[in-house]
């Protein structure tokens, strides 16, 4: 059993991917400002960027860094109370975190940071005691100006392109199978499936196969917003791109065979 993500790791595709890449049409847009380098790991920063972006269109705080809230509490279950104890001394306890987000000020962002890094405990609680967690997360000021940056992008992504019907979309009851148990989308919008990327570089095959199965396992969930999806889209807020394709123009067989072969429908 895997998820959507250990899956694709597990497959090797045909020379340049299930759907290549370079089938997704691309628009550039420019802002005239540019990103720094940054002294904070790339995961932190793209779901700080995802959260922080769902909080300023006016999603609530507790719904906005869902993941972070869950993944904090199981966390409290697993370490002793010492560690508590001390994240609430130095003010890196959830509700201390989020209680400082209030817009994308320095001292939100920084909380914002630290916030995520409790997502690890919900997602992987194998790799969280590894992982750098909310004290050893401190963005620089570069950091913090790409992240800023990098939110409003999204936000006028979101006027051009919203509005959204849903977010951390999943696939109960008949998208998941025995193969490809877990796994959650980003963003749905009336005709669009949205993957949201803050990489330095354009989409890969391991992503475009990712929006594929997204796209058939949510066909094969039987929920009624993916029977109006009719293209699959990456937004990638540091090169402030937007890359498209329409479901149309996949073959059917190619469809056909991620639905046998990698999904592994029965």
């Amino acid at each position: 059993m895997s998820s959507v993500a250990g899956r694709i790791a597990k497959i090797r595709q045909p020379r340049g991917g299930y759907i290549k890449p370079s089938q997704f049409s691309e628009v550039v847009y420019e802002d005239g400002e540019v990103l720094k380098e940054e002294n904070v790991h790339s995961s932190i920063i793209g779901m700080a960027v995802d959260y922080l972006t769902r909080y300023v269109m006016g999603m609530p705080i507790k719904d906005a860094f869902e993941i972070p809230i869950k993944g904090y509490f199981f966390r409290t279950m697993l370490l002793d109370n010492n560690e508590i104890k001390k994240d609430k001394k130095n003010n890196n306890d959830i509700s201390s975190l989020l209680n400082s987000i209030t817009g994308l000020d320095d001292i939100s962002i920084i909380s914002a940071c630290k916030a995520v890094t409790y997502d690890v405990w919900l997602r992987k609680p194998t790799d969280a005691i590894r992982s750098k967690g909310a004290e050893e997360t401190n963005p620089d000021v570069n950091t913090i100006h790409n992240i800023r940056v990098m939110v409003n992008r999204s936000v006028s992504f979101w006027e051009k392109y919203g509005p959204i019907i849903a977010s951390g979309f999943t696939f109960e009851d008949n998208g998941y199978t025995e193969t490809v148990d877990s796994g959650d989308g980003d963003y749905l919008t009336k005709d669009t499936l949205w993957d949201f990327k803050v990489s330095k570089s354009k989409p890969k095959s391991k992503h475009t196969l990712q929006v594929l199965m997204y796209w058939i396992m949510g066909l094969h969930s039987g929920k009624p917003e993916f029977k109006t999806i009719k293209k699959l889209g990456f937004f990638n807020p540091r090169l402030n791109a937007v890359y498209l394709l329409d479901t149309d123009s996949i073959p059917v067989e190619v469809i056909k065979t991620v639905e046998q072969d990698v999904i592994c429908y029965n």
